[in-house]
C-alpha cells in the first residue's frame, strides 16, 4: 500500500534552500540532489514503517549520498514530512540572512 504524502511548509522549504545550495556549488547537483529525494519520498510512502522511530511519533529516513534525513510521522494512511534535515547543520544555530 502507498501511504498519501503531506509535505509541511518547512519541509518544502528545506528542500528549496538545498537544491539551490548544491546548483551553487555545482550545476546539476541540485537537480542530483532532487533526484536522490525522491527515491527516498517514494521509499517512505511506500514502506513508512521500514524506518525508525527516534522521537515519537516522529521517523527519521536517512538519505544516502547526501547529509540529510527526512524526518516523517505516519497518520492513518498519510506520511506528514516535517523537515528534509541536513545533518551537517547546527540545529541550534539560526541561518544568517
Amino acid at each position: 500500500m502507498k501511504y498519501e504524502l503531506e509535505l509541511k511548509e518547512e519541509a518544502v522549504l528545506d528542500i528549496k534552500e538545498s537544491y539551490l545550495y548544491y546548483e551553487e556549488q555545482r550545476i546539476g547537483l541540485g537537480l542530483r540532489f532532487l533526484d536522490t529525494l525522491e527515491v527516498y519520498l517514494e521509499r517512505v510512502q511506500k514502506y513508512p514503517e521500514h524506518y525508525q522511530i527516534k522521537r515519537v511519533p516522529y521517523r527519521e529516513a536517512f538519505i544516502k549520498d547526501f547529509p540529510f534525513v527526512i524526518i516523517y510521522e505516519i497518520e492513518a494512511t498519510k506520511v506528514i514530512v516535517y523537515a528534509v534535515f541536513n545533518t551537517w547543520r547546527n540545529p541550534d544555530k539560526k541561518p544568517s540572512k
